[in-house]
């Protein structure tokens, strides 16, 4: 009989912190000794645990976000992540790094649209950068409905991971992958992680002092209370942000490293340390059992979604987050307006989106965004040509202002919502520019809606201090 499994997920992700006018981070003191956040968490985890080999004993995912910063500041880190996605051995491509949508968006609060732009620019930038198609993709916060993994099913994603809580009906034996019907012949594998063995190693720092014994008196104890009834070996799966390991606990490189790495002198644990991808790759799709899942959840709000757009009870004060939101979503929607307006002289709508579907490669660099141009509108002139970069620009911005991190704190003053308001100031000014429309002034009006618990500045105001900050004329 096989014996019980281990695997271990990393979460690694930063947002977006470059200034979307200049393209640089402006330092950061609260980060110090270091200049900024990113180079700080390099240092303390991203790099370490490159260079301890842990990732390659691991399931991990990427974001491009931080992805992208790694390759041009950390180019050793960066090429450490990228060749530790070892195959999995089976016939498939399957390795143990996942991809994640681009721009940490909750999806489900997102257009359908922008569901399948996200999730396609994660996949083909895991592809350009990773040398493969991925098989698993890691939703932003795990937030999760039908018809998202709906999306990731046509787009041949196999896998994902969830949080027990997510599953139709509450918890759920974490002990095995699940299949969810997703309609029309389709389905999806979902592993739930392990909620008692994730939660140690996140929040009890006593815990992961001793990789040894967490395995003895956690690891092992845990495996056999989830034994399967018809004899199936059970997998333990510890589902963590990866800055875990070395920033928000310091050290805990060592002792990942221990975990699924042993040294010769460490007797036998009694399981086996596998990854993800292994998993699911290597089981039959008839093997799975059939699960369901709790629609509009997430593994960070015990709420649903509500944490991104309400008055979520796990924040002290959330009454700024619901203004925010339909702030931006007005934005987004005059935005794609006046995109499909201006784009009419040269395409229609439909190509528009399936171009901004693929603007991910002049993002990426594979080629510029002339390049991109000129691929897309074969016949059109130098001026069209600009006119549709100056859309997929500020697509890409209007994109990028949705990030989760936005609405994920208690208060909108901080640096990442700040963020999030500079890239839809990016995204407005662009088009305001393009078509001599006012959007900028109708999001200044609508920001003004919410305001700081803290300081009791209006968000308009924390618009133009955002600007200011960035060395740009306030609206």
């Amino acid at each position: 009989m096989s014996r019980p499994k281990l695997a271990v997920h990393g979460h690694f992700y930063q947002p977006e912190r470059r200034d979307p006018f200049s393209g640089e981070i402006a330092p950061q003191p609260a980060a110090a000794p270091y200049r900024d956040w990113n180079a700080r968490i390099d240092a303390e985890c991203y790099k370490p645990n490159a260079e301890r080999g842990n990732l390659r004993h691991i399931s991990y995912d990427l974001g491009p976000t931080l992805a992208t910063w790694l390759a041009a500041n950390d180019a050793a880190t960066h090429t450490g992540f990228v060749e530790s996605d070892v195959p999995t051995g089976s016939e498939s491509d399957a390795g143990n790094a996942m991809a994640q949508a681009y721009h940490h968006t909750i999806l489900p609060l997102a257009s359908m649209a922008d569901r399948r732009t996200e999730i396609r620019w994660g996949l083909r930038d895991f592809e350009l950068r990773f040398g493969r198609r991925p098989t698993g993709l890691w939703l932003p916060e795990t937030a999760v409905d039908l018809p998202t993994l709906r999306i990731l099913a046509d787009e041949n994603v196999r896998y994902t991971i969830l949080a027990p809580w997510q599953a139709a009906g509450g918890r759920i034996d974490t002990g095995r992958p699940y299949r969810v019907e997703l309609g029309g012949r389709r389905h999806i594998v979902v592993v739930f992680y392990d909620a008692e063995l994730s939660a140690a190693a996140s929040f009890q720092s006593d815990a992961t002092m001793n990789a040894d014994s967490f395995a003895h008196d956690r690891i092992l104890p845990r495996l056999a209370e989830l034994a399967i009834r018809d004899g199936a070996a059970p997998l333990a799966l510890i589902a963590t942000d990866g800055e875990l390991y070395g920033h928000h606990q310091k050290f805990r490189d060592l002792f990942l490293a221990r975990l699924v790495n042993p040294s010769s002198d460490v007797p036998d644990r009694g399981f086996d340390v596998t990854t993800v991808g292994r998993l699911v790759c290597d089981t039959p799709a008839t093997a799975f059992t059939v699960a369901q899942i709790s629609e509009r959840s997430s593994w960070s709000c015990h709420h649903g979604v509500l944490r991104w757009t309400a008055e979520c009870p796990d924040a002290s004060d959330g009454r700024w987050k619901g203004p925010l939101r339909a702030a931006f979503e007005r934005l987004a929607s005059a935005i794609d307006v006046v995109a499909e307006g201006l784009a009419g002289d040269f395409m229609e709508p439909q190509a528009l989106w399936r171009a901004r579907d693929g603007y991910v490669d002049a993002i990426f660099g594979v080629e510029t965004a002339e390049e991109f141009a000129r691929r897309q509108l074969p016949l059109a002139n130098s001026e069209q040509r600009d006119g549709f970069k100056t859309l997929m620009e500020a697509e890409r911005w209007r994109l990028a202002m949705f990030a989760s991190d936005g609405w994920f704190w208690d208060d909108p003053i901080r640096l990442e919502t700040k963020q999030v308001m500079l890239c839809a100031a990016k995204a407005a000014r662009l088009i305001d520019a393009a078509a001599q429309t006012r959007l900028e002034s109708r999001l200044v009006g609508d920001l003004s809606l919410l305001s700081s618990p803290s300081r009791r500045i209006d968000g308009a105001g924390i618009y133009n201090e955002a600007l200011s900050d960035a060395g740009q004329p306030t609206a």
